[in-house]
């Protein structure tokens, strides 16, 4: 997470710990000691399909397959993080709790007594504690002063290091302090829109439907398809995505060149689309095909 950072992106520290240690490093300890599956809280389903025959082939064999899916309880659905796991892990991974919401786990917890069942929801990043995620960099990262432009180059403000911002950002930015005369006049707020490493610029846009803090299309790299394959008949067809967690699902296409380019173009373009967090691709009944790292 650091390196990422560290390099101007802004990586997702749920996604690759799901990856590397839940469902990595836990998991293959479980199976060692003779476990069957491993269960998790995560609020997403999974069940068994059957391939179809003449449609998809699996080095020549029709077989079933395990899917992936949002869950019921789509203010608490955590598919989003769960992009990178393969046939393999699925079939050893139970989610009880995907068909829930989440009243209704508080209820049962509440019955079954868990000390847990009134805790309030997680936030943020499970291993920082209280502190914030800046707070955290700066134990790493240096401290390295820079410019703020606006989206005509102008100088509106400083900054600490880029690697301390994130594409979307609004807080923390301080530019009301350099810049009052021109807040006052129009009362919108900035946002972080883009960031020059090699110069330790940081290029900010004012109010929130400004044109610059959208994307209309990402490259994807680290390719993960769920069942182990992307459908042909999907190539150029309308899927839907999440480029954020908790961002509604939109339409867009997915388009190939080669055997490890992977494009997804919006039909609408999205805001504060970051480089290095994931965009997650859904089909029409919120099953998951797969998903990628923003590039």
């Amino acid at each position: 997470m650091i390196d990422g950072y560290k390099n101007g992106i802004t990586p997702n520290p749920d996604v690759m710990c799901n990856k590397e240690i839940k469902f990595g490093l836990f998991l293959k300890k479980a199976l060692v000691l003779g476990a069957d599956y491993v269960a998790t809280g995560h609020y997403v389903r999974v069940r068994t399909v059957e391939s179809e025959k003449g449609k998809v082939k699996r080095k020549g064999i029709n077989k079933k397959l395990f899917q992936l899916s949002e869950a019921k309880d789509k203010n608490k659905d955590q598919s989003y993080f769960l992009w990178t796991l393969t046939q393999e892990q699925l079939k050893c991974c139970l989610f009880p709790i995907g068909d829930y919401l989440k009243p209704e786990i508080r209820v049962i917890a509440k019955k079954a007594g868990l000390p847990t069942a009134d805790k309030k929801d997680s936030q943020g990043i499970c291993f920082l504690g209280q502190i914030s995620v800046r707070d955290f960099l700066k134990q790493f990262l240096p401290v390295k002063k820079g410019n703020i432009l606006d989206t005509s180059g102008k100088k509106v403000g400083e900054h600490e290091g880029v690697w301390f911002y994130t594409i979307g950002q609004r807080h923390g930015l301080n530019l009301g302090l350099h810049n009052k005369g021109e807040r006052e006049k129009n009362n919108l707020p900035y946002y972080v829109s883009d960031k020059d490493l090699k110069t330790n610029t940081i290029i900010v846009a004012q109010g929130d439907t400004n044109i610059e803090l959208y994307k209309k299309e990402v490259d994807l790299i680290n390719i993960n398809f769920i069942p182990d394959f992307i459908d042909p008949g999907l190539k150029g067809q309308a899927i839907f995505a999440r480029a954020r967690y908790r961002q509604p699902l939109f339409k867009a296409e997915i388009i190939i060149s080669g055997t490890e380019n992977y494009k997804v173009v919006f039909e609408k373009p999205q805001k504060f689309v970051a480089p290095g967090q994931s965009a997650v691709i859904y089909g029409k009944g919120g099953q998951m095909i797969g998903g990628g790292v923003i590039r």
